[in-house]
């Protein structure tokens, strides 16, 4: 059954999805109270955006086992791509409590009340995101994206540092390294860090805007 469910979740990553769905009706008819097979069926309904018959899925799998964290994973992941963020906030955090001790949990949480602009409560699932998966440049990104936003500007710094680090093309982290900076009056590092953003990424809007307010700024206060 296990070569049956794997060969169903590679189709499923190759978009082979009528073969991954053979594949994991065949794991459903062999094992018909074992949660796995719904759970992974209803990941690639998700993926085929057929969130209604995706939500059945994972509640049968609840029906089964309600302490399937993944189960409960796939449904936050669900509410988040509809946007119902507080409903995926109460998936992910259950996913979390029945044992998915994983990045992407965590992450996904912590994005969902970021999607809300609850910053502040983002914070501790990104950290924890962030050590079970240091070297993330997405998570690493976000956390500090959240950490400016909360005006926690030193943190958000080596967040935006520590991608940079990873991927020196991040045009956003520039960006954002740009600003927090300034908030911090290091202004020759700012430019530097805006001037790597729109070198990168021309028509970065928001680059090309604060660097001219800047550089207008210093002209002002030359005169």
């Amino acid at each position: 059954m296990k070569e049956i469910m794997d060969q169903g979740i590679q189709y499923m990553q190759e978009g082979k999805y009528q073969e991954a769905a053979n594949c994991f009706n065949k794991v459903i008819e062999q094992a018909p109270e074992d949660p796995v097979g719904y759970i992974n069926f209803g990941n690639l309904l998700l993926h085929m955006n057929d969130y209604n018959r995706a939500i059945r899925f994972f509640q049968k799998a609840i029906a089964l086992d309600d302490t399937a964290a993944t189960a409960y994973y796939g449904l936050g992941n669900l509410y988040f791509e509809q946007e119902d963020y507080a409903k995926a906030q109460r998936y992910y955090q259950k996913a979390i409590h029945f044992g998915l001790e994983e990045a992407d949990a965590y992450f996904m949480l912590g994005l969902a009340f970021q999607q809300e602009r609850h910053d502040k409560l983002a914070l501790p699932y990104f950290q924890r995101a962030k050590e079970l998966k240091p070297d993330d440049e997405v998570i690493l990104f976000q956390y500090g994206l959240s950490l400016a936003q909360t005006e926690e500007f030193t943190l958000a710094k080596e967040m935006f540092t520590d991608v940079l680090q990873l991927n020196d093309q991040h045009s956003d982290a520039h960006y954002n390294l740009g600003v927090a900076l300034l908030f911090d009056d290091e202004i020759e590092q700012a430019l530097n860090h805006l001037t790597s953003a729109i070198e990168i990424q021309p028509d970065h809007v928001f680059a090309l805007d604060v660097k001219e307010k800047v550089e207008q700024m210093l002209r002002q206060d030359e005169e």
